[in-house]
């Protein structure tokens, strides 16, 4: 066998090694994204941090004789990456939680409070970020996706105490911020830029969209695959060709101008969306979440009207 052809075997086996992982965690993946979102205080970041974790267990695993338990080593490995992701910030970093003894002596701070599940559950996502870190994977985990006290000591490495402390500590907390006022979409204007991208794309003229593409366009189909450079956006853009009932929308999220991507100009709900990155004008890049539909379940798509 020739040396390609034994690299290309390797580079096969690999790829099949990691599809196979990423179909075994896959089920994991949308309580994992609600996890990260509220850790990073952005749906767009906390996939971001998705991804992170999934390469980074992935690694790991070929250091492992046997898979360890899937979902508290999945979110142990979610929790320290988006703390390393939000790390630069000025964020209360942490707090001691060594002393935490008997703090389920009132109704109010009992682990199970009702009242405390539903606020954070209705939080805005950003409202997470101004708790520590401890607080806030405690709050995220027992109150937005239920997990046992048990589970939370696992998942976070901390001792029961711990946890119970830094739940308590993080619902006061939480319950004290005021209510995040975010301006409706009305109330906001969308770069012309973006404006004009998503008028080319939906009359199909590709040539305009080439056209507003700087020269070392990066395109990240994430959770698929990334690709640089113009050449690599013929097939991006004849799979948009031969699908003509897809329309782009300028939208918010969280704040942020995206593309919402609808199956025609008059569907009310986005099937997913593409943000761009600008460059002196130009678009420098294109992340489209068209693999990860759990995303646009976490905040909702203002359409600009």
């Amino acid at each position: 066998m020739s040396q390609d052809a034994a690299q290309d075997d390797l580079i096969g086996t690999l790829e099949q090694g990691r599809r196979k992982f990423l179909a075994l965690v896959d089920h994991v993946r949308p309580e994992l994204h609600r996890y990260c979102a509220r850790m990073t205080g952005s749906v767009a970041d906390g996939e971001d941090v998705v991804q992170d974790t999934l390469a980074r267990a992935y690694y790991e695993l070929s250091q492992l004789t046997a898979l360890p338990p899937l979902r508290p080593w999945l979110f142990r490995i979610a929790h320290n990456r988006a703390i390393d992701y939000r790390r630069h910030e000025a964020v209360r970093v942490s707090e001691s939680l060594d002393a935490a003894t008997e703090i389920a002596d009132e109704p109010a701070r009992e682990p199970d409070n009702i009242l405390a599940r539903n606020q954070a559950v209705r939080a805005a996502i950003s409202c997470f970020m101004q708790l520590a870190p401890a607080q806030r994977g405690c709050v995220i985990l027992k109150d937005v996706l239920d997990h046992s006290l048990d589970e939370i000591a696992l998942e976070l490495g901390l001792s029961l105490p711990a946890v119970k402390a830094a739940l308590h500590r993080g619902r006061v907390a939480l319950r004290q911020l005021p209510e995040a006022s975010v301006p409706a979409a009305s109330a906001r204007e969308i770069s012309p830029v973006l404006m004009r991208y998503a008028r080319l794309f939906n009359a199909h003229d590709w040539d305009g969209v080439r056209g507003m593409l700087a020269d070392d366009f990066r395109l990240d189909l994430v959770s698929r695959r990334k690709a640089a450079g113009r050449r690599e956006l013929g097939v991006y853009f004849t799979n948009y060709e031969s699908a003509r009932d897809w329309n782009l929308a300028p939208a918010w999220l969280a704040g942020r101008e995206v593309l919402a991507v609808r199956l025609d100009a008059h569907g009310a709900q986005p099937r997913y969306f593409i943000e761009l990155g600008w460059s002196d004008g130009r678009v420098a890049t294109i992340r489209a979440y068209r693999y990860v539909p759990y995303i646009v379940q976490e905040d909702p798509i203002e359409l600009v009207p």
